[in-house]
């Protein structure tokens, strides 16, 4: 069951998703979802993964995930620096070895390792 709200909030797994719908880059993300008593989304399924994804079809455009390249490179791992068990990698992702540190969502819902200075939407878990 998915709970929508003007395409601002969305529930899955007992986790909300939420955006304001602005752009910012991952540190700016981080900083924004704790000021708002969350955190950064970071899909632990493909429930998760659609909760975030509604938002990037609604506003067309890619968002960063709370996850990140570990000390080895191609490496990714949750921002508590445990290893992910769930991914969604699109064909051939990631590809950066070690110079795109962060993820992001694309419009189909595939992961891509991303250079962190992008700005994407903002989207937060509580």
């Amino acid at each position: 069951a998915v709970l929508r709200l003007e395409k601002k909030i969305t529930a899955s797994g007992g986790k909300i998703f939420a955006t304001n719908g602005k752009k910012a880059d991952f540190h700016t993300t981080l900083k924004k979802c704790k000021e708002a008593g969350g955190s950064i989304a970071t899909p632990r399924n493909p429930g998760e993964n659609d909760a975030i994804l509604y938002f990037v079809k609604n506003f067309n455009t890619y968002t960063y995930l709370g996850i990140k390249e570990s000390l080895i490179p191609s490496k990714f791992q949750f921002l508590d620096g445990t290893q992910l068990n769930y991914t969604n990698w699109h064909l051939n992702e990631p590809s950066g070895k070690g110079e795109e540190e962060c993820v992001e969502m694309y419009t189909d819902g595939t992961w891509n390792d991303k250079k962190c200075n992008q700005n994407h939407l903002i989207v937060c878990q509580f």
